[in-house]
């Protein structure tokens, strides 16, 4: 097998493993919002996924993931919006850090990183409930929980990466 092709397994088989890693962080704990959806981790591998792969398997790996775990929980609703969502945020996470630690290293580079993903995900899915429910007033409800879950997200990734994830061998 050339290099270039053990390269593209390992990216291949650690998005599978984040996509599942994820999914769990997402379904583990769920604390429901008014407007039907849940506050979760999974936000926290959808940064640590662009992180640690890149805006193309990162985005498979936060997208799958989290689709998934919406489709088991019975969030099915949520499905189609999670999949854009997510994506855009791992997107966003990646090309931010990119970008900002040319200026700005380590921690505080990923802390703005996982903000830009984050606002991504409060206005995301208040434009998405928007048109579900037919009322902003009502995907308004929505956004203090998502700060919510925003705020920890950015809390857990920046920490599970600086503290651990920095100091393991390259993987790839």
């Amino acid at each position: 097998m050339k290099n270039n092709e053990r390269i593209k397994l390992r990216k291949l088989t650690l998005a599978a493993l984040l996509a599942a890693f994820t999914c769990v962080a997402t379904f583990l704990i769920q604390i429901p919002t008014p407007t039907k959806g849940y506050v979760n981790l999974g936000d926290s591998l959808v940064n640590i996924s662009a992180w640690l792969l890149g805006p193309v398997y990162g985005t498979a790996a936060a997208g799958i993931g989290s689709v998934f775990a919406d489709v088991v929980t019975g969030y099915i609703i949520y499905a189609p919006a999670t999949l854009v969502i997510k994506a855009l945020m791992a997107v966003a996470s990646f090309f931010t850090f990119k970008t900002v630690s040319k200026k700005i290293t380590g921690a505080y580079a990923r802390i703005i990183a996982a903000v830009a993903a984050e606002l991504i995900m409060v206005a995301g899915y208040f434009a998405y409930e928007a048109v579900l429910y037919g009322s902003m007033a009502t995907a308004l409800l929505g956004i203090p929980a998502n700060l919510v879950q925003g705020g920890m997200s950015i809390a857990i990734s920046v920490a599970v990466y600086e503290l651990v994830l920095k100091r393991v061998p390259k993987l790839i």
